[in-house]
């Protein structure tokens, strides 16, 4: 039997993506943001597209299914209802055409990857929401579970939940348009001044300096129902009107999605650079407060639905590691899994997921679920280096590994701020170790020297501790394994002002826990740093300089030398200023 190839697109939805498998096995996947540096950008993913068939080693003519994380057909009644009752929202229903026309009119796009070969394969439009579930499910092995997909919009529904249980995944209840907690959640976030796609995480970081003193008013917004929820559209926009642009580089560009009446109950909203007050702080906390006991009975009733013990989450609002935090507490739940692209971009896979399940019938397998972009030899890179002539400006050597351990640990233990760029890119919004910026954690001054080196970010945005998962019992309140990043977990009071540099205004981290199954290098560096100061533990940040994280060893030299770092690890290869 041939082998059979499926390549999965996320398309018309931000953080566009490709994927491929062969046969069973998912071989490689990537944002197109990383290729094009644009970042969230809904453009075609041409660049992607291209990298997995290189790393499948064939032509666009050799794949079978071409799988896509949309279906304009899904929910179809749903939206003749709300057009024929809400006539006045025509525009919306224009705006619905014209997307499901690019959707059903993919073949030139994807015979354009290469011109001298044709695509003789079938194209598959799966569930937005299906697509966000198979994303989760067919990596968590579980053998039965509850499965939740949450998030803005996707085929007219926010929400979708449903049962795998017999290997085989039934979808039995969907909240539709216009009810959305992920729209609750982006509106208040413009609301605060934060108006870039993408900005809740921002939100979430705010939340923990404030008191929920605004929790009454803003439960005005969005009410408990016996599936779930439902909004008071009283104070929102988005079921009237067209909400976005997407610009030449494929951004979505939203406008407020929240109506003049939110401003009489929450008085008015923050402008972008003004300055942030008590009174902010405190209707973050109140919105996250709020997002939570939402999420919490939609918890409830989906565990007295179906009475099992584990629950995959996925979707944009699975990107809220704050609440997938507290499920186990605020759930009957027991155990849950979040993959580490839980979003749009994860579709693509999703998508490609459900069609193998109902063509193969066989278990989904890859090599590892958090790194499936490129990669780059150490003789790539010594040529890159010699190319730019880096040596003439900086520091350059090379190190095998038994040496370049305790030599990073060494100049991390020294207050320096290190780029760390090691086998595959990381697949989702997460840097895992791969395409990373480390730091000491123990070091009190911590986030102001990596924010004034590089990052210049928001101050009230915490850095994330990446432990051994051997310790995270001794250094966390709940022993959990938290691969991707997903989870905001607290750290023991005893523990707090050892790593000052990692541990949130409420005492909390965004932890990733490391093991050597998962990533060696990084398994053995924050091994060494524990030996060196018995602390299990390194600050982690993207490698990125507000832009998408980086890809390409080029792109990590750029990034140093536009920046204070001072040094970048690239495999085996170091670079460091010269006044080290």
């Amino acid at each position: 039997m041939s082998d059979k190839y499926t390549l999965g697109l996320n398309i018309l939805h931000s953080d566009s993506s490709a994927c491929i498998f062969k046969n069973e096995i998912l071989i490689a996947a990537s944002e197109e943001e990383r290729f094009t540096r644009i970042k969230h950008t809904s453009n075609f993913p041409k660049e992607s597209i291209k990298f997995c068939l290189n790393e499948a080693g064939i032509s666009i003519a050799e794949i079978d299914y071409v799988t896509i994380n949309t279906n304009p057909l899904s929910n179809i009644f749903k939206k003749i209802f709300f057009v024929l009752k809400n006539l006045s929202s025509m525009k919306l229903v224009i705006s619905s055409l014209e997307n499901t026309k690019k959707k059903f009119n993919l073949v030139e796009s994807i015979e354009n990857i290469d011109k001298s070969k044709n695509f003789h394969g079938k194209i598959k439009y799966i569930d937005h929401h299906e697509s966000h579930i198979a994303s989760s499910l067919y990596f968590s092995n579980y053998e039965e579970c509850a499965n939740l997909s949450i998030d803005g919009f996707g085929d007219f529904a926010s929400c979708a939940y449903g049962q795998y249980k017999n290997n085989s995944l039934i979808i039995d209840q969907k909240i539709h348009f216009p009810h959305s907690l992920g729209i609750f959640y982006q509106a208040l976030t413009q609301f605060l001044g934060f108006k870039s796609y993408g900005d809740e995480y921002k939100l979430m970081g705010l939340s923990s300096y404030g008191k929920p003193n605004y929790v009454n008013l803003i439960h005005k917004l969005i009410n408990k129902t016996k599936e779930g929820y439902e909004l008071n559209l009283d104070y929102f926009v988005h079921h009237k009107k067209k909400i976005f642009k997407i610009n030449e580089n494929g951004q979505f560009i939203y406008e407020d999605l929240y109506s003049d009446k939110l401003k009489n109950i929450l008085g008015n909203p923050r402008n972008l650079n003004s300055e942030i007050t008590q009174r902010h702080l405190d209707l973050a906390r109140s919105t996250q407060v709020v997002y939570e006991e939402i999420l919490s009975h939609l918890l409830d009733t989906i565990y007295e639905k179906y009475k099992v013990d584990k629950l995959t989450i996925s979707g944009g609002c699975a990107m809220n590691s704050l609440a997938n935090g507290k499920v186990i507490h605020n759930s009957k739940f027991k155990e849950i899994y979040v993959s580490p692209s839980p979003g749009d971009a994860g579709g693509s896979i999703g998508s490609a997921c459900v069609v193998l399940k109902k063509k193969l019938n066989k278990k989904i397998k890859n090599q590892n679920y958090s790194y499936l972009g490129p990669k780059y030899s150490n003789e790539y890179i010594k040529n890159l280096i010699n190319q730019k002539k880096i040596s003439e400006k900086f520091y350059v050597e090379f190190f095998d590994y038994k040496e370049l351990y305790p030599y990073v640990v060494t100049k991390l233990v020294n207050e320096k701020i290190i780029g760390w760029f090691q086998g595959k890119t990381e697949w989702g919004p997460r840097a895992l170790g791969n395409r990373s910026i480390l730091a000491d954690p123990r070091n009190k001054n911590i986030k102001k020297i990596i924010n004034s080196k590089i990052k210049r970010r928001e101050s009230f945005r915490p850095f994330a501790p990446s432990i051994l998962k051997e310790f995270v019992n001794d250094w966390f309140e709940e022993d959990c394994n938290v691969p991707f990043m997903s989870e905001v977990k607290q750290i023991r009071k005893n523990k707090r002002e050892i790593i000052p540099g990692v541990t949130h205004v409420d005492g909390s981290g965004r932890l990733q826990t490391v093991t050597k199954e998962q990533n060696l290098h990084y398994h053995n560096l924050i091994h060494e740093f524990y030996n060196q100061t018995n602390v299990p533990i390194i600050l982690n940040t993207s490698f990125n300089e507000n832009e998408p994280i980086v890809n390409q060893p080029s792109e990590a030299i750029d990034c140093f030398e536009r920046t204070n770092m001072d040094l970048i690890v690239l495999e085996n290869w170091i670079i460091q200023r010269k006044q080290d």
